[in-house]
């Protein structure tokens, strides 16, 4: 069809006239309006953060505001960008492309917005709408990436990431964490005896009960299998001990139904606080250590790694 042709520069013997097209591309690279500037730099990123940051410093210099927030869920975690104090007069917009949504976005500011104003606005959301979008798909994509499937929370690429940033923290600030390691007792014996289906469920449900137990700052991963992982960010080796000992009797108490009887389970736990210097595996390997002595010293209990003499 003619009109989803791109246009293109000829020369009146059809051929693409090159004078043309370069004249264009510098116009585009050298345009200094507002709505061509903010288009030309949102071409440049997929990160949802930058790419509001860039429409809040342009929208800045169009229309003057005191305080621009943005919102959107993406999967299961919520994204906020604020920028700013408000005031007293706002306005708000659903960003929405062919039926889907993709967030909102609140000015406010200590005076009234002027019609012009509020339609320059409206014409720079224009712009900046499928950017965003992208960057919204782009961002449940990677989410995806970091879930496990069944429990739908972090899986073990999303630990890897999570340790090597908390080591390069720890020997920035010299700041404490502590990892948990966590592992259901004889779990295979619980897929053999009463299926795959009930195994699944009760892994659910640990993943729910992990997470009742822990703190906002913690993070839960499943590490694997029917493993565990907790990451405790500013937490002692005993403040992580309690939160183990938490994190066992909350799984202790999860029931599920199979037929005529109820499956329960136990776990057991391995904590080890970074030493500094400590890389990830190492640190993951002490944790483990922990583990495996809860293990062969009978199972539903919690140990903790030896520290590494100097």
């Amino acid at each position: 069809m003619a009109g989803t042709t791109p246009f293109v520069a000829r020369s009146n013997d059809g051929q693409p006239n090159l004078a043309a097209l370069r004249k264009i591309s510098e116009q585009w690279r050298e345009s200094d309006d507002a709505y061509t500037r903010l288009c030309r730099r949102m071409s440049t990123t997929l990160s949802l953060e930058t790419l509001i940051g860039i429409f809040a410093e342009e929208l800045a210099g169009l229309v003057g505001y005191d305080q621009l927030t943005y919102r959107h869920q993406i999967g299961h975690q919520d994204f906020v960008y604020a920028s700013g104090m408000g005031g007293r007069h706002r306005c708000d917009y659903r960003l929405q492309l062919e039926g889907v949504s993709y967030g909102g976005l609140t000015l406010t500011r200590r005076r009234r917005f002027a019609e012009e104003e509020l339609a320059a606005i409206e014409q720079m959301l224009s712009v900046a709408i499928c950017p965003i979008r992208n960057a919204c798909q782009f961002a449940q994509v990677q989410q995806a990436a970091l879930t496990d499937a069944l429990t739908q929370i972090p899986n073990k690429r999303a630990l890897d990431e999570a340790l090597n940033r908390e080591c390069h923290l720890g020997d920035r600030h010299q700041q404490a964490c502590t990892l948990i390691l966590c592992d259901l007792d004889h779990f295979k014996r619980i897929n053999d005896t009463y299926g795959h289906v009930i195994g699944d469920h009760i892994l659910k449900a640990t993943a729910r009960e992990l997470n009742r137990a822990t703190r906002n700052s913690d993070t839960v991963f499943r590490f694997g299998g029917e493993e565990f992982a907790i990451l405790l960010p500013h937490a002692s080796e005993a403040e992580a001990r309690q939160v183990a000992e938490r994190v066992r009797k909350f799984i202790a108490e999860i029931l599920v139904s199979c037929g005529e009887q109820q499956v329960a389970a136990t776990a057991s736990a391995g904590i080890a606080t970074r030493i500094s210097g400590e890389t990830p595996d190492q640190w993951v390997a002490r944790a483990d250590e922990a583990l495996y002595r809860a293990k062969a010293q009978g199972r539903n209990c919690t140990r903790v790694a030896e520290r590494i003499s100097d």
